[in-house]
């Protein structure tokens, strides 16, 4: 395995976050991101930014973590028992963008680096980006998928279509049987074929992310909505705070490992509804929601004959 360079990484993730701090500021009006820096008792810190009360953005945070410990949480061994008792070093950059506009989905992406300490350190590379409407646009699903194919297709034609199924299968509310969102790409213990390579994905993964995302905000984000769609967005919200706070493993690696909990929490929406045994009307606007709430072949389906 070839050794890994982690202040290269280090240096391309503060600047990751420099880059959608700055895209995102530019489409609002006067608000801004206020930034956290942060240190960790056991080792290393990060820097927490967080716009808030934004004229597109309710909230929108990314944050930048690089911690070390030494022990791995149970999180992070529950597939790899192997490394078990082994100190650790991660870095990565994660964001949860939560849009006002009911018709602009939320976003998450993270990019992340991992690594054991002591003699013979294994590496490898974690992340992806998915996307979660409330009231879907098939040509803003074929574009997100679009942009996930053309991330993934220099590595390798299988690489989306695996990555794609993986995002679909972990972004999944075991309990409500329904997937988080439209899906997107997820991987994790990546180290082959090799550092650079390696390395290279997650780079085309942060300029994929902008690429999917930003024409989707230009475009939904000035759509006139009411009462009645600020509602569902907050119920439907309420899925992200399940799905975050039971199944998330980066959620519970962040509370296991003595992380900064407020930067953890980031996450979670600033308005949130839950409501007992809702059903939206049959035909309405908010039932057509639940025929995307499962793995579909985006592609296929709504291919437009390119």
């Amino acid at each position: 395995m070839q050794s890994m360079d982690i202040e290269r990484v280090r240096a391309y993730l503060l600047g990751l976050q420099d880059q959608i701090c700055a895209s995102v500021e530019a489409l609002e009006p006067t608000a801004r991101f206020a930034e956290d820096s942060w240190q960790r008792a056991e080792g290393g810190g990060g820097r927490t930014r967080v716009l808030k009360g934004g004229a597109v953005f309710e909230q929108a945070g990314i944050g930048f973590s690089d911690v070390q410990g030494a022990r791995m949480p149970a999180s992070a061994t529950a597939h790899r028992p192997e490394l078990a008792g082994r100190g650790f070093h991660a870095m990565g950059v994660s964001l949860v963008f939560h849009p006002r506009n009911p018709y602009v989905p939320t976003t998450h992406l993270n990019v992340r680096l991992f690594s054991t300490t002591g003699p013979d350190p294994v590496w490898w590379f974690g992340g992806g980006f998915d996307l979660t409407p409330y009231y879907p646009f098939d040509e803003d699903v074929r574009h997100w998928h679009e942009v996930a194919r053309s991330v993934c297709d220099p590595f390798g034609k299988d690489l989306y279509p695996r990555y794609k199924r993986w995002c679909d299968d972990y972004f999944y509310l075991k309990h409500r049987g329904e997937t988080r969102g439209v899906g997107g790409l997820f991987y994790d213990d990546l180290s082959e074929p090799g550092f650079e390579p390696c390395f290279e994905l997650m780079r085309a993964v942060g300029r994929g992310f902008e690429e999917a995302y930003l024409p989707l905000v230009e475009r939904r984000k000035d759509t006139p909505y009411g009462q009645r769609e600020r509602d569902f967005q907050r119920y439907r919200r309420g899925r992200y705070v399940e799905f975050n706070l039971v199944w998330d493993r980066g959620t519970l690696f962040g509370l296991q490992s003595g992380g900064r909990t407020e930067s953890i929490l980031m996450s979670l929406p600033p308005e949130v509804r839950f409501e007992y045994g809702y059903q939206p009307p049959d035909g309405s606007a908010e039932a057509r929601l639940n025929d995307y709430l499962r793995p579909r072949d985006w592609l296929t389906e709504l291919s437009d004959g390119r």
